[in-house]
C-alpha cells in the first residue's frame, strides 16, 4: 500500500450560540473545521482533522510512503519541519496527517483503531465543556441541563474575568448536575486561558474553593511559565491541568520536571502519535492525561490503550457540517462502535453546499489574546458577557 496524494477541506461548526473564553468570544457561534484526506492506491481513504499550514512542504515527507508505518513516517514529518520549526499550526498540520495515517491502518487492518491500539474497553468517561463565557445564566444552565441529560456529572465553564461570577456560574452549574445526579455530588473545573498572573491565580482559586470543590483549574498562568504552574498547584486544593497548547514532547519535559502539572492535558489537533508519547511520558511520572477538543474522536481511540487516561473533554453534541462520527453519548461517557478505522464520514457535497462560513476577520475570537490580558488590577472585566434578552411584552 502507498499514500498517492491528499486533499484538503474546511467545514464549519454551528454551535447555535455564542462561544468563546477569557480571550473572546464568537457572538454567531460558528467556527471553522479544516479537515485533510489522505489517499492510497488501494483505495482507502484516512481522515485528520486539522490545520493544512504547510501541508505540501510536509506530506513531501509521506508521498508514497506505506501508512501502516505510521510512527516512523510522524517523524519523518517533524524531521522536514526541522528548521523552521514544527511549533503551532505546522504542529497541528503533521497531527492531522498522522491521525490520517492511523485511521488508514486500522481500516486496511478491518478494525476499529481502538482494538488495534490495544483497547479493551470502547467506553471513554466525558466531560461537559460549553465554551460558555458569553452565556446569560438561563442560557448556561440549559445547555448544561442537556448535557445532563446525556448522563454527564461533571463540568468545565470558562471563567477568569470576573472572579464573582465565575463563583456564580459554577454553582449554576453544580446544581443542575447536582439536581440531575439527584444528590451526588459533581465535578466541577473551571478553565481561565492563561489570564492569570501566579498571585491572582492563587488568591481567586482559594476564594473559590471556600464554597466550592474545584477538581482542576486549568491554564491559570502561562502554558510556559512552568515555576508558575508550580506555584499555583502547591497554594490551591484543585489541581493544575494544562498542556493542551504544548506543542511537542519537549514542551511537556520542563513541567513535569518542575511538578507543575497535575493533569497532562493533550488536544485533538495535535495527533494520535504525539499523544501516546505525552500519555507515556505522564503515565512514567504517575501523572493522568486529559484530551482536549471539539472533535476529539481519534484521540478517544487512543485513550483506551492509556492506562492513565481520566477524562475526555466533549464541547458540543453536534459534529461539524459534514462530518459524522461513529460513535454515540450515553450514561456520560462516549461509546466507540466498532467500524473500522476512526469512524469519521465526511460527505463533502453536503460541506460544499452549506451556506456557513467561518469568520474571515482573525482580529477577533478566542484565539486572539487580549492586549491586557494578565495585567488585569482587578478581575472584574465583564467585557465578553452579553445582558440577557428583555422580556417579550405578553
Amino acid at each position: 500500500m502507498r499514500i498517492t496524494g491528499y486533499r484538503t477541506l474546511t467545514t464549519v461548526q454551528d454551535w447555535g450560540r455564542p462561544i468563546g473564553d477569557a480571550n473572546g468570544v464568537y457572538a454567531d457561534g460558528i467556527v471553522s473545521v479544516p479537515i485533510i484526506l489522505v489517499d492510497t492506491d488501494e483505495g482507502i481513504t484516512g481522515v485528520g482533522l486539522g490545520p493544512h499550514v504547510q501541508v505540501d512542504s510536509v506530506f513531501a515527507a509521506i508521498d508514497g510512503e506505506d501508512p501502516r508505518s505510521v510512527t516512523a513516517l510522524y517523524d519523518r514529518m517533524l524531521r522536514r519541519t526541522f528548521k523552521a520549526g514544527h511549533a503551532g499550526a505546522v504542529f497541528g498540520t503533521i497531527g492531522a496527517l498522522d491521525t490520517a495515517l492511523w485511521d488508514i491502518k486500522a481500516q486496511a487492518a478491518g478494525e476499529p483503531l481502538w482494538r488495534l491500539l490495544g483497547g479493551r474497553d470502547r467506553t471513554v468517561p466525558a466531560y461537559a465543556s460549553g465554551l460558555d463565557i458569553g452565556l446569560t445564566d438561563s442560557e448556561l444552565v440549559s445547555v448544561y441541563r442537556t448535557f445532563a441529560g446525556y448522563g454527564l456529572r461533571a463540568a468545565k465553564l470558562k471563567g477568569g474575568l470576573d472572579i464573582e461570577r465565575d463563583r456564580h456560574r459554577l454553582t449554576l452549574v453544580r446544581d443542575v448536575l447536582t439536581d440531575a445526579a439527584h444528590g451526588s455530588r459533581p465535578s466541577l473545573m473551571l478553565d481561565v486561558n492563561e489570564s492569570w498572573t501566579r498571585k491572582q491565580a492563587v488568591r481567586h482559586v482559594q476564594e473559590i474553593e471556600r464554597i466550592l470543590d474545584l477538581t482542576w483549574i486549568e491554564e491559570p498562568v502561562r502554558r510556559w511559565d512552568a515555576e508558575g504552574l508550580a506555584v499555583v498547584s502547591r497554594a490551591v486544593h484543585a489541581s493544575v491541568a494544562t498542556g493542551e497548547n504544548l506543542t511537542g514532547l519537549e514542551q511537556f519535559r520542563p513541567l513535569v520536571a518542575a511538578g507543575a502539572v497535575d493533569v497532562v492535558q493533550i488536544a485533538a489537533v495535535w495527533g494520535i502519535t504525539h499523544f501516546l508519547r505525552v500519555a507515556a511520558l505522564a503515565n512514567a511520572h504517575d501523572l493522568p492525561v486529559s484530551p482536549i477538543g471539539n472533535t476529539p474522536i481519534a484521540l478517544l481511540h487512543a485513550a483506551t490503550s492509556t492506562p492513565n487516561h481520566l477524562v475526555s473533554e466533549l464541547q458540543d453534541l453536534q459534529p461539524p457540517v459534514g462530518v459524522s462520527f461513529d460513535l454515540t453519548i450515553e450514561d456520560g461517557a462516549f461509546i466507540l462502535a466498532d467500524s473500522p478505522g476512526l469512524g469519521i464520514r465526511v460527505d463533502e457535497a453536503a460541506i460544499a453546499a452549506t451556506p456557513l462560513r467561518p469568520h474571515d476577520d482573525v482580529g477577533e475570537g478566542p484565539s486572539v489574546r487580549p492586549d491586557q490580558a494578565g495585567r488585569r488590577l482587578l478581575v472584574t472585566a465583564r467585557a465578553v458577557t452579553r445582558p440577557a434578552p428583555a422580556p417579550v411584552a405578553s
